[in-house]
């Protein structure tokens, strides 16, 4: 089990635009050949949008980008004809597929948190997809086919135990809270990238919420 602290992410955004940006992977102008991707998963960055502040149009090809909002609510519009508020417990997927532009802001009157992880996908080029699960319910899987990819959401009481699921990679990140994984503790904004994962359990140190996702 390889773990990665929040504070060893690579700092990115424009903070005099009211964009922060913490990224777990080689990205933009940080190049690490070292970590360039774990299973199918390329990207898993935390960005945090002041009122008024996005991202203008910009393009995206060959990625399924998944969306989870931690806070505030999240403007989304494409270029497929999309626009949509996601909020709190969505998951929002956007297949880009052969190419598709969109434009993510904040247009609320709060501060906007959310992390949003790319994928690989498996065939390159196609159709742009796009899908939004509203509201989804603790421990209810949500699939990325075209990755060979599975997004596990769990919330967890302080106390409560959760089995990981087994798989050849699992990417494990705490949205909020503290669990003990593995005899490791983590904390908001940590994660872990396992290997071949068997029998491994999460325990919540306090309250918690954690995506995980099961990569073949």
């Amino acid at each position: 089990m390889d773990v990665r602290r929040a504070d060893e992410r690579y700092p990115g955004g424009d903070r005099s635009a009211g964009i922060e940006s913490r990224h777990a992977f080689s990205f933009g102008p940080h190049y690490d050949p070292d970590n360039l991707r774990f299973g199918a998963l390329i990207a898993c960055n935390e960005e945090r949008l002041a009122p008024g502040a996005g991202f203008d149009e910009h393009p995206h090809s060959h990625t399924e980008i998944v969306t989870w909002v931690v806070e505030g609510e999240l403007t989304h519009r494409d270029s497929a004809g999309h626009e949509t508020l996601v909020r709190a417990g969505d998951v929002q997927r956007l297949g880009s597929a052969g190419g598709v532009r969109h434009v993510e802001r904040n247009d609320g009157p709060v501060p906007l948190t959310f992390v949003q992880m790319w994928l690989a996908p498996r065939e390159p080029g196609g159709d742009p997809s796009y899908e939004i699960v509203r509201g989804i319910a603790d421990s209810t899987p949500y699939a990325v086919p075209g990755a060979g990819a599975m997004l596990h959401v769990r919330r967890l009481a302080a106390g409560e135990r959760t089995a990981v699921p087994d798989g050849a990679y699992l990417y494990v990140h705490v949205v909020r809270g503290s669990v003990r994984l593995d005899g490791e503790v983590l904390e908001a904004g940590d994660a872990a990238r396992i290997t071949d994962a068997k029998e491994v359990e999460a325990v919540a140190v306090t309250a918690a919420e954690l995506l995980l996702w099961e990569m073949s």
